[in-house]
């Protein structure tokens, strides 16, 4: 794992001031930060693992995923795996046909994720929704998880708007009006927000 991002103590700062909750949850939650794995393919794949599943239905996956793969998450190792054999991990078949062309789409290079570098967040998010399996919320997880995008706001997100009703004792779910008021508030930095808000609800930080 890598460092934090340059801008997390400036972000801490800004939402500290802009939010009293934010304030509270930004002091109770010091031991960890965002980080990036800088591994693009396999963020993908656990994200596509993770899709409209549990944290802890998508970890049982997960693992038996990684152990298919013998530890070595990458396109060739996909590539060389059968659909039945990714099934038997638990995951669906459209999850297993989504990370088998996901392979084969990094290795001819039709997929090219250098290109997101040069991209604003809304372009990098139509980019990687042309990949199969993967829409608007695993893109963002992407910007949040691999790229550290800083001002992602992922109101698809089920955890995001959990920890939204309990933070701010709102019913479930949150008033939509609300939901983009908050949005306001933390940009620029409403990845920063989103993580610490998710930090309310799990112990552990998620990481894609």
């Amino acid at each position: 794992m890598s460092k934090p991002p340059k801008y997390w103590n400036r972000a801490k700062i800004y939402l500290s001031k802009k939010d009293k909750i934010m304030k509270i949850l930004i002091r109770k939650f010091k031991d960890k930060t965002l980080t990036t794995r800088k591994d693009i393919f396999f963020s993908l794949c656990k994200s596509i693992i993770g899709q409209q599943i549990s944290v802890a239905a998508a970890n049982s996956v997960f693992k038996k995923f990684n152990k298919a793969c013998k530890g070595k998450i990458n396109p060739k190792m996909i590539k060389n795996l059968s659909t039945q054999k990714l099934k038997k991990c638990g995951l669906s078949r459209q999850k297993a046909r989504g990370i088998k062309e996901l392979s084969i789409k990094f290795l001819n290079k039709s997929f090219n994720p250098n290109l997101i570098k040069n991209m604003n967040d809304e372009e990098a998010i139509i980019y990687l929704s042309s990949l199969r399996q993967i829409g608007r919320w695993s893109a963002e997880m992407i910007l949040i998880f691999t790229f550290n995008r800083e001002n992602i706001w992922p109101v698809q997100d089920i955890g995001l708007l959990r920890a939204i009703s309990n933070n701010y004792k709102k019913k479930y779910l949150p008033p939509e009006n609300f939901v983009k008021k908050l949005n306001k508030k933390f940009s620029p930095y409403c990845s920063v927000a989103t993580w610490y808000l998710w930090r309310s609800i799990d112990d552990e930080p998620i990481q894609y």
